[in-house]
């Protein structure tokens, strides 16, 4: 008995001290030679549809990444039509649609270009099928002795019926996205990850539910505001993906929603995340990003009136 409350004591005594210092250290890092980075997430939606071009930078700056200019870039399908866009604004290249017109076509294969400084890029995708949004609902939960009551929203949507489907579920709350790392909803099939056979079936509950904020109380940090007041509006979408995009997208969260603190010790480390950007030249200038290209359904709804709200659904 002796022992173990000496090594209780010890161990505790280490736990302490982990607590206790907090010493500042400064790491220096080598600089290296700056990479292309490549934004190109865009969709059918009749609207200006964006590519941005940026330049790594040292790990510890503070600034925005530079970005990048005077590249030629394009868009082509597997039915030829390409597809140019022009830089509008520093680093912005932009392809703006007729009237009635939207990008691209489910089913079909597109290939980006890029050409800057004598070198050439260039990464596939397809567009894949996206399930329509049937509805938004909201449902009041009554919390616990760790949470206050919260009205939330769920969103409903089922998946077609044959699996390998890969989505990105974004929210707009009072035309706002919700675009924090945590808020990066993704699901495959109907679920969280390949092989969980959730094909043909709503989207699981915690899918549809990822759609609410929990932002942190300015005036007290031990609280959360509310998802939902009434007047809130919500706008969700389903954005198609690639299977190699869902997995960089998997991948990002990883590397960016962090805990911080002593949760870190137990984080997945820091790497690295995938691209699909290829530079044509195998010695040349390599790139990090990615391309997809995504086919989008969306649903809104504003929360009016208190008679909107049902019970918390069993």
């Amino acid at each position: 008995m002796k022992n173990i409350v000496i090594k209780s004591l010890f161990a505790f005594a280490i736990l302490t001290s982990l607590f206790a210092c907090e010493d500042t250290v400064d790491v220096k890092l080598e600089n290296a030679e700056p990479l292309l980075v490549v934004d190109a997430f865009i969709t059918n939606r009749s609207e200006p549809q964006v590519i941005k071009l940026m330049r790594t930078q040292p790990y510890f700056a503070t600034e925005l990444p530079p970005t990048l200019s005077g590249a030629t870039v394009t868009v082509t399908d597997s039915e030829g039509r390409v597809y140019t866009f022009t830089e509008t604004t520093p680093g912005n290249y932009t392809w703006t649609p007729a009237a009635n017109e939207t990008f691209g076509e489910v089913g079909l294969q597109y290939t980006l270009e890029i050409e800057t400084n004598g070198e050439t890029y260039e990464a596939l995708a397809d567009m894949s099928r996206v399930p329509e949004i049937d509805s938004l609902t909201f449902f009041f939960d009554p919390g616990d002795q760790f949470t206050s009551d919260f009205v939330l929203a769920e969103f409903w949507s089922t998946d077609p019926d044959e699996s390998g489907d890969a989505y990105w579920i974004k929210t707009y709350k009072n035309g706002q996205l919700l675009n924090k790392p945590v808020d990066i909803n993704l699901a495959y099939d109907a679920g969280f990850s390949r092989g969980s056979n959730f094909n043909g079936v709503p989207f699981i509950v915690p899918i549809r539910r990822a759609i609410n904020s929990f932002d942190e109380d300015p005036n007290d940090d031990t609280k959360v505001l509310p998802p939902l007041v009434l007047g809130d509006s919500l706008y969700v979408e389903i954005n198609s993906l690639s299977e190699d995009a869902f997995d960089f997208l998997t991948e990002l969260k990883i590397q960016t929603d962090r805990p911080g603190g002593f949760g870190e010790l137990f984080a997945t480390p820091l790497a690295n995340v995938s691209t699909n950007i290829k530079n044509t030249n195998p010695n040349g200038t390599k790139a990090v990003g990615f391309f997809n290209v995504a086919a989008v359904s969306g649903f809104g709804r504003k929360y009016k009136s208190t008679t909107e709200v049902k019970d918390f659904p069993k």
